[in-house]
């Protein structure tokens, strides 16, 4: 009974300081925000390659940690562009800088290329798990969360002109400097959006199983789960951006919104059972001990890092077009 109490105890005292400490990074932005991802996303590739050490393989721990920050720094592109252009100029030294996408395919290639190399001098096990487990956790963990970063600056300098023009409004005015800060505290807003929609889907999900629950929703992955606690889950992650959209998102249209919850709704869960999946063939419970009656990071983010490139895409390529 102690224990189960220090359990809760240590799970409501880092929800009460590490959310608002998360909402707070993602309202900032910038650096401050690609920082924090950079962390995640360096914690929960540790946390890969220890699942992968456990069924025998032996990943390149530093290159794929050096890579995590390079493909995150690619879509960071605007703002180092806009570091290193500015300093060069100043200078006296034009330079051309690499496209975003030219730049997230030169640092994949380039590290596709270093893996195969550095595993021709290893005597470490087997070639195929070795790379395959490396790779395969840049990819799971360094480019699903580096897109997470693409979308919070998607809504900077990028940002479309005539969907701000729609909501003049809301920016009072037309300085670049008003439709600059209106813009990305949108980004902001956008992120908590997407954090509390996953939080409260999986609140849903938990307690909408316990009262509701019959019909088990993956067994052989996840016995606990229920296919009507997913869908209680689906709806909070959908009213959730509905609300979001009304009261905060002035830039997303309705059926929009009912989109990107129905996305977190689905594959956030998928993303869930995905990460169980994970720990079940590597035979643990948790990804680690890291948060105190949480787990580890891939447990916390897990729903984060399925959603983060499809999201990234969907509000790109049809919201933002």
């Amino acid at each position: 009974m102690a224990e189960k109490f220090s359990n809760l105890a240590s799970r409501v005292l880092i929800a009460v300081v590490g959310v608002p400490a998360i909402l707070f990074v993602a309202f900032q932005g910038g650096v401050l925000f690609f920082v924090f991802v950079c962390a995640v996303s360096i914690l929960g590739l540790k946390e890969f390659y220890d699942l992968a050490a456990k069924k025998g393989a032996s990943p390149q721990r530093a290159v794929g940690f050096v890579g995590a920050l390079f493909i995150n720094a690619a879509f960071f592109h605007e703002q180092i562009q806009s570091f290193v252009v500015s300093f060069f100029f100043a200078h006296g030294i034009g330079i051309t800088f690499l496209s975003k996408l030219q730049m997230l395919l030169t640092v994949l290639l380039l590290l596709l290329v270093l893996v195969l190399i550095v595993e021709l001098f290893r005597n470490e096990g087997s070639l195929f798990l070795n790379a395959g487990y490396t790779i395969f956790g840049l990819l799971y963990v360094g480019l699903f969360l580096g897109s997470l970063i693409g979308l919070r600056e998607l809504f900077g300098n990028e940002f479309p002109y005539w969907l701000v023009r729609t909501h003049l409004d809301s920016v009072g005015g037309f300085s670049d400097a008003s439709v600059h800060a209106a813009t990305y505290a949108w980004g902001g807003m956008t992120i908590i959006a997407i954090f509390a929609s996953i939080w409260l889907c999986d609140t849903a999900a938990y307690f909408g199983g316990i009262a509701t629950g019959r019909h088990k929703l993956f067994v052989r992955v996840s016995p606990n789960k229920t296919w009507e606690g997913s869908v209680w889950g689906f709806f909070a992650a959908v009213a959730t951006m509905v609300f979001a959209q009304k009261f905060f998102l002035p830039y997303l249209e309705m059926h929009q919104a009912v989109v990107i919850g129905a996305i977190i709704g689905v594959f956030g869960q998928i993303g869930d059972l995905v990460e169980s999946l994970f720990k079940r063939d590597a035979g643990v419970k948790d990804s680690s001990t890291l948060i105190p009656g949480h787990g580890g990071v891939l447990d916390r983010f897990d729903s984060l890092i399925f959603v983060s490139p499809i999201l990234y895409l969907y509000i790109d390529f049809i919201v933002l077009s």
